[in-house]
Formats: structure tokens, C-alpha cells, sequence
């Protein structure tokens, strides 16, 4: 991935704001952005540390917005507070998702509603105000499981079936002033819930016997945002994890996998 941008940024170049933007695939987006030019609004919900740190080696190149998008109020308020402060607001990342695990079993309306708040309808009122205010680009973050169904986290995944079909809707409604597309990662970064282990057998569960980093993420991110035929389509970034059925959610096949060695 390319160096970032130097605090000598241009105040009048073109800004993203990615959400969940402080850590993981969110850091990667946002380096990635300010390595292409752009100025980048760092949305975090807690990681207000990280967000600063971010900021801070990016200088003029990027501020931090502190909200909770699950909260209506202060998803609302939050593209309109970054154009103020940055001057202007030209497209969205919408990378802060929530990811807890349940399955028929025990789902429930909390659950699913905690879900959709955050990641259906937070995304969906981020790309409504970035198009109210002449924006050009929404990217939604979603996910390969839903090329390569299985019963694990439940609610999690109707929530990114609900945004991956409201990308392709509000790619209709908002042309053409503002396009609307998705980039579904893979196996990209090892969670609370895999060793070391599990994560690489993971990897090489794929076709490509890799799947995406973070910084592949990102550079398709960058590609989609500054793509102008490009618009209700998703780019699925996984090594081609999505071409090999799984019965289960790769987590608990990696387990598996490992146990058995």
C-alpha cells in the first residue's frame, strides 16, 4: 500500500468519510484514500485513541468524528457535521459494522434489531445525506458469505443481505448524481475468535489459497469511488472463498481443520 499523503494536504481536495475508520479494514481504506489525494474524515464510535493516532499521521489530510450510527440522532447529524468542519463531503466508505454470532436457534428481534441498526440503516441514512449534500460515491462494506450462504451468525448476515439489496435500490434512486456500490470481503482479518492457526488454515481454504487483506479491501474501495461507469454492483474480494460451499461459517471450519492436525 502506498505511503500516506503528508500533513501539507490540500485543504480543497475531495473527502471520504469512513466509518469504523480508526482500526482494521477502515485504517486500510482510510491510508489508502489519503494515498490517492484525498482528505479523510476518521468516523469512530469507540476507538477514539486510534482515531487520533490516525489523524495525527495524517495531519491536514484527515480530522475525527466520534457517533454512534446506531443511534438515528448522530447517524443523522454526522455527514452534515463533516462537511461543515472539512468544507466539503464527497463520497462514503460505510465499513463499521456489528458482528455478533447467532443462529435460528436463538435469534431474536434484539439481536436482529441491534444488527439492522447498524448495519443496514446506518448505511442507508449515511448515503441519503452524502447524496442530499452532492456527494458522488457510497461504498458499502458487506460480505462473501452472502454468494456462499451458511446458518452462522444469523442476524449479522440478513443485515448485509438487506444492505447488499438497498446498494443496488439506492443505486437507482440516487443517479445519476451519486453512485452506490458494495465490495464484499472474504477472510481478511484474523478476530477475537481464531488463532493464528485457524486463521491461516482459513486462508487456505480458498481457491486462491489466500484470501483478502486489508489492503486488498482497500484498493478496491479506491477503484470503486473513482470508477464513474461504475454503479449497483458489488466487487467480491476473497481469493474466491465465495466459489467453494461451506457448510459452516469459515470460523468454526477452521477449527475443525486445525483439530484434526
Amino acid at each position: 500500500m502506498s505511503s500516506p499523503i503528508s500533513p501539507n494536504a490540500n485543504v480543497d481536495a475531495p473527502v471520504v468519510l469512513v466509518t469504523g475508520g480508526a482500526q482494521r479494514i477502515g485504517r486500510a481504506v482510510a491510508l489508502e484514500m489519503a494515498a490517492a489525494g484525498w482528505r479523510i474524515a476518521v468516523h469512530y464510535r469507540q476507538s477514539a485513541s486510534e482515531a487520533a493516532a490516525l489523524v495525527a499521521q495524517l495531519g491536514q489530510a484527515a480530522q475525527a468524528f466520534g457517533a454512534d450510527l446506531a443511534d438515528e440522532i448522530q447517524c443523522r447529524a454526522l455527514v452534515p457535521t463533516v462537511r461543515r468542519a472539512m468544507g466539503r463531503i464527497d463520497a462514503v466508505v460505510n465499513n463499521a459494522s456489528l458482528f455478533e454470532h447467532d443462529t435460528a436457534a436463538d435469534f431474536s428481534f434484539a439481536n436482529m434489531e441491534r444488527h439492522w441498526r447498524a448495519n443496514t440503516g446506518a448505511p442507508v441514512l449515511l448515503a441519503q445525506a452524502l447524496h442530499t449534500a452532492g456527494g458522488r460515491a457510497v461504498v458499502n462494506v458487506l460480505d462473501q458469505k452472502l454468494w456462499n450462504m451458511n446458518p452462522d451468525h444469523l442476524s449479522y448476515t440478513l443485515s448485509k443481505a438487506a444492505l447488499e439489496v438497498a446498494t443496488r435500490m439506492l443505486a437507482m434512486a440516487f443517479a445519476p448524481r451519486t453512485r452506490v456500490c458494495g465490495v464484499a470481503p472474504g477472510i481478511t482479518l484474523a478476530s477475537n475468535e481464531m488463532s493464528a492457526a485457524e486463521f491461516a488454515a482459513a486462508h487456505r481454504m480458498t481457491p486462491l489459497g489466500r484470501g483478502s487483506t486489508a489492503e486488498d479491501i482497500a484498493r478496491a474501495v479506491r477503484y470503486l469511488i473513482e470508477a464513474p461507469a461504475v454503479t449497483g454492483t458489488t466487487l467480491v474480494v476473497d481469493g474466491g472463498q465465495h466459489l467453494s460451499a461451506q457448510a459452516r461459517d469459515v470460523v468454526f471450519l477452521a477449527r475443525h481443520a486445525t483439530q484434526q492436525h
